[in-house]
Protein backbone atom coordinates (compact mmCIF):
# COMPACT_ATOMS: atom_id res chain seq x y z
CA UNK A 1 0.00 0.00 0.00
CA UNK A 2 1.37 3.31 -0.86
CA UNK A 3 1.91 5.73 1.83
CA UNK A 4 1.57 9.52 2.40
CA UNK A 5 3.32 12.26 4.08
CA UNK A 6 0.69 12.59 7.35
CA UNK A 7 3.31 11.20 9.78
CA UNK A 8 2.89 12.09 13.26
CA UNK A 9 0.00 14.03 12.54
CA UNK A 10 -3.37 14.18 14.33
CA UNK A 11 -6.86 13.38 12.96
CA UNK A 12 -10.57 13.66 13.73
CA UNK A 13 -12.30 11.73 11.79
CA UNK A 14 -16.68 11.80 12.15
CA UNK A 15 -17.68 8.83 11.35
CA UNK A 16 -14.84 7.21 12.07
CA UNK A 17 -16.46 3.76 13.31
CA UNK A 18 -17.33 2.12 9.76
CA UNK A 19 -17.67 2.58 6.24
CA UNK A 20 -15.76 5.83 4.83
CA UNK A 21 -14.43 7.00 8.14
CA UNK A 22 -13.13 3.40 9.67
CA UNK A 23 -10.76 2.91 5.89
CA UNK A 24 -9.77 7.02 6.12
CA UNK A 25 -8.65 6.43 10.12
CA UNK A 26 -6.91 2.72 8.66
CA UNK A 27 -4.79 4.76 6.02
CA UNK A 28 -4.02 7.77 7.98
CA UNK A 29 -2.61 5.12 10.83
CA UNK A 30 -0.88 3.29 8.55
CA UNK A 31 0.71 6.40 7.07
CA UNK A 32 1.70 7.07 10.74
CA UNK A 33 -0.94 9.71 11.93
CA UNK A 34 -2.66 9.26 15.13
CA UNK A 35 -6.52 9.59 15.63
CA UNK A 36 -9.47 9.94 16.90
CA UNK A 37 -12.42 8.51 16.08
CA UNK A 38 -16.04 10.27 16.57
CA UNK A 39 -19.21 8.33 16.09
CA UNK A 40 -22.34 8.21 17.74
CA UNK A 41 -22.38 4.27 18.52
CA UNK A 42 -20.47 3.11 21.54
CA UNK A 43 -20.55 -0.39 20.10
CA UNK A 44 -18.89 0.76 16.45
CA UNK A 45 -15.90 3.15 18.53
CA UNK A 46 -14.94 0.04 20.27
CA UNK A 47 -15.05 -2.26 17.31
CA UNK A 48 -13.42 -0.26 15.30
CA UNK A 49 -10.61 0.99 18.52
CA UNK A 50 -9.88 -3.16 18.75
CA UNK A 51 -8.93 -3.45 14.85
CA UNK A 52 -7.28 -0.47 14.54
CA UNK A 53 -5.43 -0.05 17.84
CA UNK A 54 -2.29 -2.08 16.65
CA UNK A 55 -2.10 0.20 13.96
CA UNK A 56 -0.81 3.20 16.12
CA UNK A 57 -2.13 5.78 18.50
CA UNK A 58 -6.55 5.72 18.11
CA UNK A 59 -8.36 7.26 20.92
CA UNK A 60 -12.36 7.70 20.54
CA UNK A 61 -15.09 9.96 21.34
CA UNK A 62 -18.93 9.29 21.43
CA UNK A 63 -19.96 12.58 19.57
CA UNK A 64 -23.35 13.67 18.04
CA UNK A 65 -21.89 15.79 15.74
CA UNK A 66 -25.94 17.68 15.25
CA UNK A 67 -25.34 19.01 18.88
CA UNK A 68 -22.40 21.57 18.95
CA UNK A 69 -22.12 21.10 22.71
CA UNK A 70 -21.05 17.32 21.89
CA UNK A 71 -18.72 18.78 19.22
CA UNK A 72 -17.16 20.98 21.49
CA UNK A 73 -16.33 18.79 24.42
CA UNK A 74 -15.15 16.07 22.30
CA UNK A 75 -12.65 19.10 20.33
CA UNK A 76 -11.22 19.73 23.60
CA UNK A 77 -11.26 16.06 24.15
CA UNK A 78 -8.91 14.97 21.21
CA UNK A 79 -7.00 17.96 21.13
CA UNK A 80 -5.79 17.08 24.48
CA UNK A 81 -5.45 13.21 24.42
CA UNK A 82 -3.45 13.41 20.82
CA UNK A 83 -1.94 16.90 21.73
CA UNK A 84 -3.26 18.63 18.86
CA UNK A 85 -5.21 18.30 15.90
CA UNK A 86 -4.41 19.37 11.75
CA UNK A 87 -6.65 16.85 9.78
CA UNK A 88 -10.18 16.81 10.14
CA UNK A 89 -12.58 14.53 7.77
CA UNK A 90 -15.75 15.02 7.85
CA UNK A 91 -17.56 11.60 6.94
CA UNK A 92 -20.70 11.25 9.17
CA UNK A 93 -23.76 11.11 7.03
CA UNK A 94 -26.84 9.83 6.99
CA UNK A 95 -29.45 8.82 3.81
CA UNK A 96 -32.56 9.86 5.13
CA UNK A 97 -35.56 8.26 3.12
CA UNK A 98 -36.24 7.51 -0.51
CA UNK A 99 -39.59 9.37 -1.00
CA UNK A 100 -40.94 12.51 -3.32
CA UNK A 101 -40.55 15.96 -1.94
CA UNK A 102 -44.33 16.38 -0.98
CA UNK A 103 -44.33 13.05 1.48
CA UNK A 104 -40.86 13.37 3.23
CA UNK A 105 -41.13 13.29 6.83
CA UNK A 106 -40.01 16.85 8.42
CA UNK A 107 -38.82 15.20 11.26
CA UNK A 108 -36.43 13.11 8.59
CA UNK A 109 -35.64 16.38 6.67
CA UNK A 110 -34.33 17.83 9.79
CA UNK A 111 -32.27 15.10 10.64
CA UNK A 112 -30.70 14.58 7.70
CA UNK A 113 -29.70 18.77 7.45
CA UNK A 114 -28.89 18.61 11.08
CA UNK A 115 -26.30 15.41 10.53
CA UNK A 116 -24.86 16.09 6.92
CA UNK A 117 -24.63 20.07 7.07
CA UNK A 118 -25.05 22.03 10.35
CA UNK A 119 -22.57 18.38 11.75
CA UNK A 120 -19.93 19.78 9.56
CA UNK A 121 -20.24 23.76 10.32
CA UNK A 122 -20.05 22.46 14.46
CA UNK A 123 -16.75 20.27 13.35
CA UNK A 124 -15.07 22.94 11.57
CA UNK A 125 -16.33 25.98 13.99
CA UNK A 126 -15.00 24.22 16.96
CA UNK A 127 -11.73 22.75 15.38
CA UNK A 128 -10.65 25.82 13.01
CA UNK A 129 -9.15 27.61 16.19
CA UNK A 130 -6.98 24.99 17.07
CA UNK A 131 -5.56 24.55 13.55
CA UNK A 132 -5.16 28.25 13.31
CA UNK A 133 -2.98 28.27 16.59
CA UNK A 134 -0.35 26.55 14.31
CA UNK A 135 -1.42 27.73 11.38
CA UNK A 136 -1.65 24.44 9.85
CA UNK A 137 -4.22 22.42 8.90
CA UNK A 138 -5.94 19.77 6.62
CA UNK A 139 -9.70 19.57 6.11
CA UNK A 140 -11.83 17.18 3.64
CA UNK A 141 -15.87 16.95 4.09
CA UNK A 142 -17.95 14.46 2.39
CA UNK A 143 -20.76 15.33 -0.23
CA UNK A 144 -22.04 13.23 -2.74
CA UNK A 145 -22.85 13.67 -6.44
CA UNK A 146 -26.08 14.17 -4.97
CA UNK A 147 -24.71 17.07 -4.40
CA UNK A 148 -24.06 18.74 -7.79
CA UNK A 149 -27.14 16.51 -9.59
CA UNK A 150 -29.80 16.41 -7.34
CA UNK A 151 -31.03 12.80 -7.44
CA UNK A 152 -35.03 12.23 -7.33
CA UNK A 153 -37.14 11.23 -3.64
CA UNK A 154 -33.54 12.05 -1.91
CA UNK A 155 -34.23 15.61 -2.04
CA UNK A 156 -33.14 16.10 1.91
CA UNK A 157 -29.83 14.20 1.15
CA UNK A 158 -29.12 16.23 -2.01
CA UNK A 159 -29.82 19.19 -0.45
CA UNK A 160 -27.38 18.68 2.28
CA UNK A 161 -24.79 17.64 0.35
CA UNK A 162 -25.25 20.38 -1.82
CA UNK A 163 -25.15 22.91 1.01
CA UNK A 164 -21.90 21.06 2.02
CA UNK A 165 -20.45 21.88 -1.67
CA UNK A 166 -20.99 25.75 -0.68
CA UNK A 167 -19.69 25.33 3.04
CA UNK A 168 -16.55 24.46 1.96
CA UNK A 169 -16.00 26.95 -1.01
CA UNK A 170 -16.54 29.63 1.59
CA UNK A 171 -14.45 28.63 4.64
CA UNK A 172 -11.90 27.44 1.87
CA UNK A 173 -11.55 31.30 0.88
CA UNK A 174 -11.65 32.64 4.25
CA UNK A 175 -8.34 30.15 5.15
CA UNK A 176 -6.72 31.18 1.77
CA UNK A 177 -3.88 32.88 2.81
CA UNK A 178 -3.44 30.41 5.89
CA UNK A 179 -1.26 27.30 5.85
CA UNK A 180 -5.23 25.50 6.40
CA UNK A 181 -6.70 23.74 3.04
CA UNK A 182 -10.55 23.39 2.76
CA UNK A 183 -11.84 20.70 0.24
CA UNK A 184 -14.59 18.66 -0.35
CA UNK A 185 -15.33 15.56 -2.21
CA UNK A 186 -18.14 13.99 -4.18
CA UNK A 187 -18.34 10.20 -4.79
CA UNK A 188 -21.13 8.49 -6.28
CA UNK A 189 -22.23 5.46 -4.69
CA UNK A 190 -19.90 3.65 -2.94
CA UNK A 191 -20.26 0.35 -0.95
CA UNK A 192 -20.84 1.02 2.47
CA UNK A 193 -23.14 -0.13 5.16
CA UNK A 194 -25.41 3.11 4.67
CA UNK A 195 -26.35 1.55 1.45
CA UNK A 196 -28.77 -0.13 4.46
CA UNK A 197 -30.90 2.87 4.23
CA UNK A 198 -31.12 3.23 0.51
CA UNK A 199 -34.04 1.29 -1.46
CA UNK A 200 -32.95 -0.91 -4.04
CA UNK A 201 -34.80 1.14 -6.68
CA UNK A 202 -33.00 4.40 -5.39
CA UNK A 203 -29.19 2.26 -5.73
CA UNK A 204 -30.38 0.62 -9.15
CA UNK A 205 -30.83 4.86 -10.14
CA UNK A 206 -27.94 5.66 -9.15
CA UNK A 207 -25.35 2.73 -10.47
CA UNK A 208 -27.15 3.64 -13.89
CA UNK A 209 -25.91 7.04 -14.40
CA UNK A 210 -22.14 5.67 -13.52
CA UNK A 211 -20.17 4.59 -16.74
CA UNK A 212 -17.97 2.41 -15.06
CA UNK A 213 -21.12 0.49 -13.96
CA UNK A 214 -19.91 -0.32 -10.42
CA UNK A 215 -19.77 1.09 -7.06
CA UNK A 216 -16.57 2.78 -5.71
CA UNK A 217 -15.15 1.44 -2.79
CA UNK A 218 -13.86 2.91 0.77
CA UNK A 219 -10.30 2.08 -0.12
CA UNK A 220 -10.57 4.13 -3.68
CA UNK A 221 -11.90 7.09 -1.19
CA UNK A 222 -9.25 6.38 1.18
CA UNK A 223 -6.62 6.94 -1.27
CA UNK A 224 -7.93 10.23 -2.25
CA UNK A 225 -8.69 11.73 0.82
CA UNK A 226 -5.49 10.80 2.48
CA UNK A 227 -3.74 12.79 -0.73
CA UNK A 228 -5.84 16.22 0.11
CA UNK A 229 -4.61 15.63 3.52
CA UNK A 230 -1.59 15.97 2.54
CA UNK A 231 1.07 18.65 2.65
CA UNK A 232 1.45 18.14 -0.99
CA UNK A 233 -2.33 19.46 -1.50
CA UNK A 234 -1.18 22.77 -1.05
CA UNK A 235 -2.11 25.03 -3.98
CA UNK A 236 -6.00 23.96 -3.82
CA UNK A 237 -8.65 25.15 -1.29
CA UNK A 238 -12.43 25.19 -1.58
CA UNK A 239 -12.16 22.47 -4.76
CA UNK A 240 -14.17 19.83 -5.43
CA UNK A 241 -12.25 16.32 -6.38
CA UNK A 242 -15.36 13.79 -8.09
CA UNK A 243 -14.81 10.18 -7.45
CA UNK A 244 -17.57 9.28 -9.56
CA UNK A 245 -16.54 6.33 -12.01
CA UNK A 246 -17.36 8.72 -15.32
CA UNK A 247 -20.77 9.98 -13.44
CA UNK A 248 -19.65 13.81 -13.12
CA UNK A 249 -19.68 16.60 -16.21
CA UNK A 250 -18.85 19.57 -14.05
Amino acid sequence: MNTLDPNGRRAVITGGGRGMGYAIAEKFLKSGASVALWDISDETLAKAKADLSGLGQVVTQKVDVSDYASVEAAAAAATNELGGVELLVNAAGIAGVNVPLTDYPLDTWNAVMNVNLNGIFHTCRALVPVMQKSDYGRIVNISSMAGKDGNPNASAYSVSKAAVIGLTKSLGKELATTNIRVNVICPAVVKTEMLADVTEEQIAYMLSKIPMGRAGTVAEISNMVGWMCSEECSYTTGAVFDLSGGRATY
